[in-house]
């Protein structure tokens, strides 16, 4: 974090979501101007006074648009939500951890509708540009979150993960999205999409604002980690499904990350997981994830569809017919394969595959349904293996070299989180070496 006062940031943050020439109107949908500045002030004033929060304190946070503040409609992205929702009467439990910690909390920011694609695009509150490409997508769900850290909007983006809702938009922005074991931080107060799989995490530009930032949600005290030693480190190279149709500059950012991994001295191993065949077959058949959110908006989809946008609502309409016998049988799988995908890493200090198998595509050519579906497809299709497995992961932003921004994930067995940090700070390191 910056060492100038917290209202400087802050003001600095302000005046990046007012600028009318960039995306502060489409990445931040409610900004929190008075109650900010309130608590800058009042983070300031203990730090004079040599009196720390946290290490949150006076550090300016985002959260997603899909989180209750007291008195709120939560809209979750959606214009349904907007004109029926109920004022929230408490803050979410995160929010309350957060304020309590000394988080300045700037805005709530855009995503995609009821946080159900990995695009971002939204027809209701626009779409904020890529930060690398104005004309991109920014990923989704968290699209406003990744935009805001990117631009200097707010320091740390909270939002949530899915199916790949913060590694997807860090990935494609340039960014570290961390998606935390499901468990750990309560998503009770937050708009679900699927609840046996919703969890919730930070986007920010460095590992270690995102270890801060899970540390508070959590109810952790925060110790600063150090990195893990890269030699003998047991990595596994995902092979299969994660590897395959990769466009042509994650092909080839990929293995030159791999190849600073060889140089640093980790044991290497090529990972062949059967198990992700009877994710695929569960998958076919409709999918845990895709049930639970149709059960969720299945009133809403009868009486508003029209207002709904139209990618989410083929989405949630193609999970109307999977029957409760389907569902229970699915969700019995999938239990099994978590219990076997964790004793299958346990050798294993950490798995590593591209984030995406593709960059940012355009936001004008996913204007086309068909385009839509098959990239956002692509999009989730690394991600979301990790939701599937219960598993924990964070995206790091691999050299740029000019190009388009690309991730490399680094997964590792559900409740390892601080292990998964310690690996990642020292990747981080020496992809920035």
């Amino acid at each position: 974090m910056k060492a100038n006062h917290a209202r400087d940031r802050l003001d600095a943050a302000l005046a990046r979501i007012d600028d009318l020439s960039g995306e502060g109107s489409h990445a931040c949908l409610t900004v929190y101007r008075e109650a900010a500045r309130a608590a800058a002030d009042a983070a300031d004033a203990r730090a004079r006074a040599g009196i720390s929060l946290g290490p949150l304190d006076g550090v300016i946070v985002s959260i997603k648009d899909m989180f209750d503040v007291a008195g709120e409609v939560t809209r979750a992205g959606s214009k349904v939500l907007a004109e029926e929702g109920k004022p929230a009467a408490a803050d979410a439990p995160v929010i309350r951890r957060l304020r309590a910690g000394g988080a300045v909390i700037v805005a709530k920011t855009n995503m995609t509708e009821f946080a159900f694609s990995g695009v971002g695009i939204n027809p209701h509150y626009g779409t904020p540009g890529n930060p690398a490409d104005r004309k991109r997508i920014p990923g989704g769900s968290t699209s406003g979150g990744a935009v805001a850290v990117a631009d200097g909007m707010c320091e740390i983006a909270i939002g949530s993960d899915t199916g790949g809702s913060t590694r997807i938009p860090g990935a494609l922005c340039g960014l570290v999205g961390f998606k935390p074991s499901r468990q750990r931080i309560s998503t009770a107060g937050a708009f679900p999409l699927s609840p046996s799989i919703d969890s919730i995490g930070p986007i920010a530009r460095s590992v270690m604002d995102c270890v801060k930032a899970d540390a508070v949600m959590a109810g952790d005290d925060f110790k600063p980690l150090e990195p893990a030693p890269l030699a003998n480190l047991r990595i596994g190279i995902a092979q299969g499904l994660p590897l395959e149709n990769l466009d042509e500059t994650v092909a080839k950012r990929f293995p030159h990350a791999i190849d600073a991994l060889e140089r640093a001295g980790c044991r290497l191993s090529n990972e062949k997981l059967a198990l992700l065949d009877g994710m695929v077959r569960i998958n076919s058949r409709g999918g845990v994830q895709p049930a639970e959110a149709f059960t969720l908006h299945r009133d809403r989809l009868d009486r508003r569809g029209a207002d709904i946008d139209a990618n989410v609502r083929a989405r949630l309409e193609r999970a109307r017919s999977i029957s409760a016998a389907d569902y229970i049988e699915m969700v019995n799988e999938r239990t099994a394969l978590i219990a076997d995908m964790d004793a299958r890493l346990a050798d294993i200090d950490v798995l590593v595959l591209p984030t995406t198998p593709i960059v940012a595509p355009t936001i004008e050519e996913m204007t086309a349904p068909d385009v839509f579906a098959r990239k956002n497809a692509m999009l989730l299709r690394n991600t979301s293996i990790w939701n599937f497995f219960d598993c924990c992961a964070i995206s790091l932003p691999l050299p740029r070299d000019g190009g388009l921004p690309v991730g490399l994930m680094l997964v590792v067995r559900n409740g390892h989180d601080h292990h998964l940090f310690r690996i990642a700070t020292a990747v981080e390191r020496l992809l920035a070496a």
